[in-house]
C-alpha cells in the first residue's frame, strides 16, 4: 500500500524525499496529499526534527487493546499514528491519548470523494502556479520591449545630435568657402588695377608726355586685431531651480546643452533665452549652432525655458 501511495505522489510531481515523509506520516494517499500540502512551505529539516522528536501519547490501561488515538486538547480522533503526527503539525497540538474507540473506516466510495477532491485542489495550484508563471513570463517580456525601445529611441538621438553636428560643419565650410572666393576676386582686381597703371606709364613715357601720377590708393583698412581664440564658453544658465554654473568647449551646441540639463536637472528645455543683448534660441536651426557660432563664447548668461 505504501509503495502505491508512493508511487502516485511521484507521478503527481511531489519531491521524492517530502513524498516518503508523507507516506509514513499519513493513511493512505489522501491523507498524504493533504499532509504534502499543509507542510509545503515547511523546511524539509524541520519535518525531519518532528518526525524524530515524535508525539507525546499517552498508553492505555494494561490488558485493553487501543483501537485509536485521541487528542486530549481537543477530542479529535484518529486511526494511526501518523494521523495523529499529522494533526499535531497542523494545529500544534502535544496531548495525546490511546483510545479503546474504534473509528469506522472510509467506504471505498468515501476514499474515492476525497482522492478526486485532492486530486483536483493539486490541479487547481498547478493552474495557479502556471497563471503566476505566465503573468511574470509577461511582464519579463514588456520590460526587454521596454529597454529595447529606449536603446532605440537613444539611437535615434544620437543619429539627430550628428546630423546636427554635420549641418553645423557644412555651414561653416560653406562661409569660408565664400570668404575665400572674396579674398580670390579682391586679387584679382588688385592684379588688373596694377597691370592698367603700368600701361598708362608705358604710354606716357613713348609720348614724351609726363607720367600721371598715379592715384593715390585708399589706405588699405588697417589689419582686424585678430580675435582670441577662446576655446571654452562659461555659461550661467538660469532655470526654475536656480542658477546652474558650467563650462563647455566652444563647439558644443545648446542642443548638447539642453540635454545634460534634461539628464542631470531633469528640465526640459524647450528654448533658451539672452537678455543683453536680446536673442532667443529655439527650433533645431538654433539649437544646432555651437556656443561659439551662437556667440556665447567666452561666457554669457542665459535664461532656460
Amino acid at each position: 500500500m505504501s509503495q502505491s501511495t508512493l508511487d502516485q505522489l511521484l507521478e503527481m510531481g511531489f519531491d521524492k524525499s517530502r513524498a516518503e515523509l508523507a507516506v509514513r506520516r499519513s493513511d493512505g494517499l489522501p491523507d498524504a496529499m493533504d499532509w504534502l500540502e499543509k507542510t509545503q512551505d515547511t523546511p524539509f529539516e524541520e519535518l525531519l526534527e518532528e518526525e524524530e522528536s515524535g508525539t507525546n501519547v499517552e498508553k492505555v490501561a494494561d490488558g485493553t487493546v487501543a483501537m485509536s488515538l485521541v487528542c486530549n486538547e481537543c477530542g479529535k480522533k484518529f486511526r494511526t499514528q501518523g494521523e495523529a503526527e499529522f494533526h499535531a503539525n497542523k494545529s500544534g497540538h502535544t496531548d495525546f491519548a490511546e483510545s479503546t474507540d474504534e473509528i469506522a473506516p472510509l467506504t471505498e466510495e468515501e476514499k474515492k470523494k476525497r482522492l478526486e477532491e485532492l486530486r483536483e485542489r493539486v490541479k487547481a495550484k498547478k493552474a495557479g502556479q502556471a497563471a503566476v508563471d505566465k503573468e511574470e513570463q509577461k511582464r519579463n517580456e514588456q520590460i526587454k520591449r521596454k529597454a529595447t525601445k529606449e536603446s532605440h529611441e537613444m539611437k535615434e538621438e544620437l543619429q539627430r545630435k550628428e546630423q546636427i553636428k554635420e549641418a553645423a560643419k557644412k555651414r561653416q565650410e560653406k562661409i569660408d568657402d565664400i570668404e575665400a572666393k572674396k579674398r580670390i576676386k579682391a586679387k584679382i582686381e588688385a592684379d588688373k588695377e596694377e597691370r592698367r597703371r603700368k600701361a598708362e606709364e608705358a604710354k606716357a613715357a613713348r609720348e614724351g608726355r609726363a607720367v600721371p601720377a598715379a592715384a593715390t590708393p585708399a589706405p588699405a583698412p588697417a589689419p582686424a586685431r585678430p580675435a582670441a581664440t577662446h576655446n571654452e564658453a562659461r555659461l550661467r544658465l538660469q532655470t526654475s531651480g536656480g542658477n546652474v554654473m558650467k563650462t563647455f568647449p566652444a563647439d558644443t551646441t545648446l542642443f548638447e546643452v539642453a540635454q545634460l540639463l534634461q539628464t542631470e536637472n531633469g528640465i526640459t528645455v524647450t528654448k533658451f533665452v539672452q537678455n543683453f543683448p536680446r536673442k532667443v534660441f529655439e527650433g533645431n536651426l538654433d539649437l544646432g549652432k555651437t556656443l561659439k557660432e551662437a556667440g556665447l563664447v567666452p561666457s554669457a548668461a542665459l535664461m532656460v525655458q
